[in-house]
């Protein structure tokens, strides 16, 4: 794990957590972190375990320059497709910031950019930089937490464990249920209709 990009640039990583789930937001979390920073659990989200993830969480809000995160909601995603979602709650992040960044270290190849601001693309980047890695955990962790909020109103669907990926149980559910309020409709996943030959 990379501790920057340039040494010279403050830079801030973003990521995002839910963009292939069938159900709930996309979040985005831009992160700022000292030059020095260090943990030696520091890692891309999905590589964690939750008790690590909530821990570097507190962590990263401690010690970081700045930090934020930006939710855009399943109607915002079946309005303007999932792309484009994704690029909003990215650049929402990086406007909550207090700090103003040089450079913006992006995880994945593609990237709207902001206004200003450079920006690179770093394939797999949340297990290469530091502050891309600590933007993956801040997106992710309250993503889950928004999750597991809206499991208590719809238990069925088992977002307290799928955080609405399309697990088995989850695509069961939407065959047994059918679709909720918080699901995408934009993406494929209503339940087979059988036709019946009359």
């Amino acid at each position: 794990m990379e501790p920057h990009f340039s040494e010279h640039l403050v830079e801030a990583g973003i990521d995002e957590a839910g963009r292939g789930c069938y159900a709930g937001p996309v979040v985005a979390a831009s992160v700022i972190l000292p030059a020095d920073f260090y943990h030696p659990l520091l890692n891309d989200s999905k590589k964690l375990k939750p008790k690590d993830r909530y821990m570097l969480r507190e962590v990263i809000e401690r010690e970081a320059i700045s930090f934020s995160y930006a939710v855009v909601d399943h109607n915002w995603i079946d309005r303007i497709n999932i792309l484009q979602a994704t690029y909003k709650a990215m650049h929402e992040a990086v406007s909550k910031l207090s700090v103003l960044p040089s450079i913006l270290l992006v995880d994945g190849n593609r990237f709207k950019p902001y206004p200003g601001i450079k920006h690179t693309c770093i394939v797999g980047g949340d297990g290469k930089f530091a502050s891309i890695a600590a933007a993956s955990i801040i997106a992710k962790t309250y993503r889950d937490d928004l999750m597991i909020e809206l499991h208590q109103r719809y238990p069925m669907y088992a977002w307290d464990k799928n955080k609405g990926y399309g697990s088995a149980a989850h695509r069961k559910a939407i065959e047994t249920y059918g679709l909720c309020e918080y699901h995408r409709k934009s993406f494929a996943i209503s339940p087979v209709q059988i036709k019946l030959d009359l």
